[in-house]
């Protein structure tokens, strides 16, 4: 059974993009075991000259490949991703058969709406084959209350910039916690030796462990190298610390974390 979201259909302005300005870029996944040959085919369009919500960078492919080798196992998986931009990942899970909820910022209309062009690209109708939705880290906005059960929250290169590290990292303890059991695995650039989420993992009583990346790709003859471009990804995944006593105390912090703002304006 799907679930289904309502999200804005105002699409007009993303499409009205030149040719010139855009290009389709295709990712393929391939399968040749001794049984059966498997081939995917994900299109993307990008916009070179747009924001950078508009072009794949190199995370994606990396983790798309990730799920694509444990395509078996999405399935009728309920996934949320989390800063889509282009939605690679979320598309691929959708195309496996998880039923995929495609996330970004909620004041970024025109994200949203390539994000929605994304998935006609692949034959997946929003609102029907795959949701998309307004969702801002580190605000409990009505979207994330409508969200359905989880079992898998994604995500590819999110922590780009430390200012919103910790907004990132509440919205994840915050939905771990309404869907226990389900786990955070996402990928991200290294681009400075000094940023650091560990404190803020013990801070939202989290715990992360690196996922190895060696057989990444080998299943489609493909070098994650050469996806990577010389940076170096990492792939990680986030759980709850001790899912079955975790303190209610997490609620309040995420509540007081979330209120501060609103208070500070107020005063």
């Amino acid at each position: 059974m799907r679930f289904h979201m309502n999200g804005s259909s105002d699409d007009n302005e993303i499409m009205a993009v030149t040719a010139s300005a855009e290009h389709m870029r295709k990712f393929v996944f391939t399968c040749n075991a001794e049984t059966v040959a498997e081939r995917l085919e994900i299109k993307i369009p990008e916009i070179l000259q747009g924001a950078y919500s508009f072009y794949t960078w190199p995370s994606a492919p990396v983790l798309a490949h990730f799920l694509w080798e444990r395509r078996q196992t999405l399935v009728c998986k309920r996934i949320l991703e989390l800063g889509a931009g282009t939605a690679l990942p979320g598309i691929l899970a959708a195309k496996c058969g998880a039923q995929v909820v495609l996330s970004d910022n909620c004041i970024l209309p025109k994200s949203l709406a390539h994000i929605r062009k994304s998935c006609m690209a692949n034959q997946l109708q929003p609102g029907i084959d795959i949701d998309v939705v307004g969702l801002s880290w580190g605000l409990l906005l009505n979207s994330v209350f409508r969200l359905p059960p989880l079992d898998l929250i994604i995500a590819a290169d999110c922590f780009y910039d430390p200012t919103v590290f910790e907004d990132i990292i509440v919205t994840v303890a915050f939905l771990l916690e309404r869907n226990r059991g389900a786990k955070f695995i996402f990928t991200y650039q290294e681009r400075s030796a000094d940023w650091s989420i560990e404190a803020l993992l013990k801070k939202w009583k989290l715990h992360a462990s690196s996922i190895n990346m060696d057989e990444i790709g080998k299943q489609s003859g493909v070098d994650m190298m050469e996806f990577m471009g010389g940076h170096t990804i990492h792939l990680l995944e986030i759980k709850l610390i001790d899912e079955e006593r975790l303190p209610s105390c997490l609620s309040y912090g995420i509540l007081d974390y979330i209120l501060m703002p609103v208070a500070s304006s107020l005063s």
